[in-house]
């Protein structure tokens, strides 16, 4: 690995912060939504608002030189006039200072999901006034951290909120209709235009990018109708993000598709060419698992997803396009996720030969129920997965990929969403129970000899 990569873990605020009610802070969507329907929150979460010198300090012990977290909005932004919460700026400085003074490079994220409930209450993303509002909020973040922060990202995951909240309906908030997904997920990409635009215009220092939920697409077979399931599956899972975002163009074909059944009215000529001339300097790639297909054979679309880790209880089929299949010879986990790390080698020589950009692969990791009572959790399941998926990255570096960062998620264990706590995915545990305290387990301590290897130390082999 060059000197310069990046080697960190990741976070997002609503998922470790915690104090969501502290010096200020607005409600987000996210603590409205949980608290309504009684579910399990991130109230407390791993209270990284009072841990995070102790987090970024084991951060830097660790031998991790960088650390990609998110911005809240409603920590910083108090309503819809936009008046700008100083305390919610202090903590992140807090936090950006504790990073320099262990030397650890921010990579800083300005919306992962937790939009501000006040605008949840105008019809949040299908509401087109929000764009603006967060072009606001953009703004307020590089002028109050452009002097902190080298490493921009607008969006985490735009594809995996659109979807849960406006089709699925699992997520906030909880619809399930396919015209309202469409404009909500315009809105998001024309909004992120507009947050890199003011970035440009700003002269700020850095680059800006954004980050996928990235799932490449394989094909069950190489037939003419598996290859057209599979270009369906493609747009719908990756091309209408990272197009839009790298070349400044939402896919054609599906924006042809959709306009037979659905009114596409909302799309602006205008917006349009902004949305063209504002690209993306680099893609963060969140890499979990690719999506396997075959053609569609019947039914009505289905859409659901394994939040209680009891396998089999996943489905992906959408109504003309393509049905998401299992292959039985991969493992999986027990929220049927499949680990292939073949899956990632594979997905970052694609889109690095699609978009000449550089990528970060932004997220990386496994969730697992852990007993965290013990003197050092082994997960030596989790550093088997880490060093498959890092040795998938040097293998597309090696076919001419410019990759420049890896991110374990997550640096410590935190809330999973709706998978609530006992899906656990950190290098450091966290003792949710009894005080919050912090353990390293076997992966923190085989990710610092990694890092200090610059991998030289992974078990190299070609998936091919």
């Amino acid at each position: 690995m060059d000197k310069n990569f990046l080697w960190g873990g990741a976070t997002a605020s609503y998922q470790c912060e915690g104090a969501w009610d502290v010096d200020e802070k607005a409600p987000s969507m996210w603590d409205v939504y949980l608290h309504e329907n009684n579910l399990e929150n991130g109230d407390v979460a791993s209270d990284h608002y009072h841990h995070y010198e102790e987090d970024i300090r084991m951060m830097a012990e660790g031998g991790q030189n960088s650390y990609r977290f998110s911005l809240s909005w409603p920590r910083i932004i108090k309503n819809k006039n936009g008046d700008v919460n100083q305390k919610g700026l202090d903590f992140y400085h807090g936090i950006l200072d504790a990073c320099e003074k262990y030397g650890i490079e921010p990579f800083v994220t300005l919306y992962h999901w937790d939009l501000p409930q006040y605008w949840e209450e105008t019809g949040g993303w299908l509401n087109h006034e929000v764009c603006g509002a967060f072009e606001h909020y953009a703004k307020v973040c590089y002028e109050a951290f452009g002097d902190k922060i080298r490493n921009w990202t607008t969006f985490n995951e735009p594809k995996w909120f659109v979807v849960n909240g406006y089709m699925i309906g699992n997520y906030p908030p909880g619809l399930q209709d396919p015209q309202k997904t469409m404009i909500a997920a315009y809105n998001v990409m024309y909004a992120s235009a507009l947050g890199v635009r003011v970035f440009r215009a700003g002269n700020y220092p850095g680059q800006i990018g954004i980050v996928h939920s990235y799932t490449p697409v394989n094909g069950v077979d190489d037939s003419i109708e598996t290859k057209i399931a599979m270009r369906y599956a493609d747009n719908y899972c990756n091309n209408w993000i990272l197009d839009t975002a790298a070349l400044g163009e939402f896919p054609i074909d599906l924006i042809s598709v959709l306009a037979k059944d659905y009114d596409i009215s909302f799309i602006s000529t205008k917006e349009l060419e902004i949305i063209k001339e504002n690209t993306v300097d680099f893609i963060g790639l969140n890499y979990y698992s690719r999506t396997l297909v075959k053609p569609y054979t019947g039914g009505e679309t289905q859409l659901s997803f394994n939040h209680t880790g009891k396998k089999g209880e996943s489905k992906v089929l959408i109504k003309n396009w393509f049905e998401q299949v299992k292959d039985p010879n991969n493992e999986t986990t027990e929220w049927d996720t499949e680990i292939y790390p073949k899956g990632l080698e594979d997905g970052l020589i694609e889109a690095y030969q699609r978009y000449h950009l550089p990528i970060y692969v932004t997220e990386n990791g496994v969730g697992v129920r852990e007993d965290v009572t013990v003197d050092e959790v082994k997960d030596e399941y989790r550093i088997s997965f880490m060093n498959d998926h890092i040795n998938a990255i040097m293998n597309a570096q090696d076919a001419g990929c410019d990759i420049r960062g890896y991110y374990a998620w997550s640096s410590f264990d935190l809330y999973s969403w709706k998978n609530g706590c006992e899906k656990r995915y950190g290098l450091v545990a966290v003792d949710f129970e009894n005080g919050q305290t912090r353990a390293p387990k076997a992966s923190y301590h085989w990710f610092k000899d990694v890092i200090a290897s610059q991998g030289e130390l992974i078990k190299r082999r070609n998936f091919n």
